[in-house]
């Protein structure tokens, strides 16, 4: 993992929840955490706020490795659904490429449970700016 990578998973929103990067390469992007009360809304269930972030951190990482030295990318669109209820256990968070061109890519994210239950799903657009 390179220092940039590692710079970002260990700062902000990505650390406040506690992320986990179990793999990072262009074609693929591997998240998990432990549900803790900070990942709750008060009916006790992982917060839907929580899903989005990590499909989009997740996501950008995969755009980011994929896009490389030719520019950055930010987020445009992030359509998370919210599958399944979690209270506590390991999540974790499958990203994959949908579509990877020249202005824009799309990646798809899939977050499962324990029991490989699925848990959330998401895509988000990203544009690729020029450096």
């Amino acid at each position: 993992m390179t220092d940039a990578v590692r710079d970002v998973v260990d700062q902000g929103l990505t650390k406040a929840l506690g992320l986990r990067l179990d793999e990072l390469g262009p074609d693929r992007v591997v998240m998990s955490w432990t549900v803790g009360e900070q990942h709750l809304q008060p009916y006790g269930i992982v917060h839907g706020g929580v899903y989005c972030s990590v499909v989009e951190s997740s996501a950008s990482l995969g755009a980011a490795m994929w896009l490389g030295d030719r520019g950055k990318v930010v987020g445009v669109a992030n359509n998370t659904n919210f599958l399944r209820s979690a209270r506590e256990g390991i999540l974790t968070a499958v990203a994959t490429p949908i579509h990877r061109g020249r202005s824009q890519q799309l990646w798809l994210v899939e977050i499962t449970d324990e029991q490989q239950r699925a848990i959330a799903r998401g895509e988000v657009r990203l544009q690729n700016l020029s450096s």
